[in-house]
């Protein structure tokens, strides 16, 4: 399984287009300590020619043009075989409508998702302009064999499970929140297998987690913020992470110390926000990531499982 960080931070980038936190103006400034970053994706293969995306960020073109495998080769035509989402949230979703020019999609999502996306989205109709444009297809509990817009086999398999979170904004007040509004993603490679858990957003710990993260071989997890209190501390928001359906890495009860117990997996931090300190290398936050047995992803970073 070839993986590529397509890319590594929170909502908004980093830098952030409307921030002045002092991870921001670093970067801005070309501190060396820090590396700018575009909004969360991965794309994933077995034969390096169809690739399957997990999630499609808003700078989805930005991010093909910086990935030569994900480059058109002749005509109009994409290696971009599949895409599967993670929830509705639209640092995870938006980059759909940039795929809009008529090219094929297969999209998988679980219909939570779909009907967030669907139902509720008058701009998904750029996505319907031929009968065979877009097809949208269901996850669920049990594994589901990937295939391309033709039909034809990916050599994987993918299950959606369940994990804490909550309803996109742009939904809330419009209908209940559903269990399967944010998933973890489990990719299998069908041939070698081999196994990847991405799991971008989630709350808190649940029954199941450590389990998910032992059949791993490798594991992209929610590193959004540092601590509770990240964006009051910087002087740039009230929100805490919890409230925002974000599982804080700092702390007794903090993920980076459920994490810390799996360090034979390989397990990547994305998904970071722009005022987490682990952005700046060297930092007392990255070496206890570090220390931890855990690495901070970043854009461009290429795996084989």
């Amino acid at each position: 399984m070839l993986v590529r960080v397509l890319g590594s931070a929170a909502g908004g980038g980093f830098p952030q287009w409307n921030c002045a936190c002092s991870n921001c103006s670093a970067v801005r400034a070309g501190d060396p300590a820090f590396e700018a970053r575009t909004q969360d994706s991965l794309a994933i293969s077995r034969d390096g020619k169809r690739w399957i995306l997990l999630n499609a960020s808003p700078d989805i073109a930005r991010q093909i043009e910086a990935t030569p495998a994900l480059l058109p080769r002749r005509g109009r035509e994409t290696p971009i075989a599949a895409i599967a989402l993670t929830n509705g949230d639209l640092d995870h979703c938006l980059g759909l409508l940039n795929l809009r020019e008529s090219q094929p999609l297969a999209i998988y999502a679980t219909p939570a998702v779909l009907e967030g996306l669907c139902g509720h989205n008058a701009f998904l109709r750029t996505l319907e302009r031929h009968g065979d444009h877009t097809s949208l297809r269901e996850l669920g509990a049990a594994p589901v064999a990937l295939e391309d817009p033709a039909k034809k086999p990916l050599g994987f398999t993918l299950q959606a499970v369940p994990v804490p979170g909550q309803l996109p904004i742009h939904l809330r007040g419009l209908r209940e929140p559903a269990a399967t509004d944010n998933v973890a993603l489990v990719v299998r490679d069908q041939e070698r297998d081999r196994t990847l858990l991405y799991v971008p957003g989630i709350a808190r710990a649940f029954e199941g987690l450590r389990a998910l993260l032992d059949g791993a071989d490798c594991a992209f997890f929610d590193g959004t913020f540092w601590s509770d209190h990240e964006l009051s501390e910087r002087g740039v928001g009230k929100a805490r992470a919890r409230d925002m359906a974000h599982w804080p890495l700092a702390g007794e009860d903090g993920s980076l110390a459920l994490l810390s117990a799996h360090r034979k997996r390989r397990i990547f931090l994305t998904h970071v926000n722009n005022t987490n300190p682990i952005l700046r290398q060297g930092s007392p936050e990255r070496a206890a990531v570090e220390g931890a047995g855990i690495a901070v992803a970043h854009d461009g970073l290429e795996l084989s499982l």
